[in-house]
């Protein structure tokens, strides 16, 4: 993995934590969080785009890939986190 490929995931982990917790909770995470978030939800968004069948290509198609994972990851923490 080269330098600019893991400055490029960081980079779109950290927008689409941001923008997941933005939509959930009206709030940033702060940006390590944010970043976290956005890693994991990459792979859950990956994994549920799979599994629909749905594609997205190219550095937009990463990025909502990654929010809709991220956003699917806090909302089951929230959910978690009320019960």
């Amino acid at each position: 993995m080269t330098v600019e490929s893991i400055l490029g995931v960081l980079i779109i982990g950290g927008l689409a934590g941001w923008i997941a917790g933005l939509l959930v909770n009206r709030k940033g995470q702060g940006i390590v969080l944010n970043i976290v978030v956005g890693i994991v939800g990459a792979f859950l968004g990956s994994w549920l785009f799979g599994f629909f069948g749905v594609t997205a290509g190219g550095i937009i198609g990463s990025l909502v890939t990654a929010i809709v994972g991220a956003c699917v990851l806090l909302g089951l923490l929230t959910l978690i986190k009320r019960g």
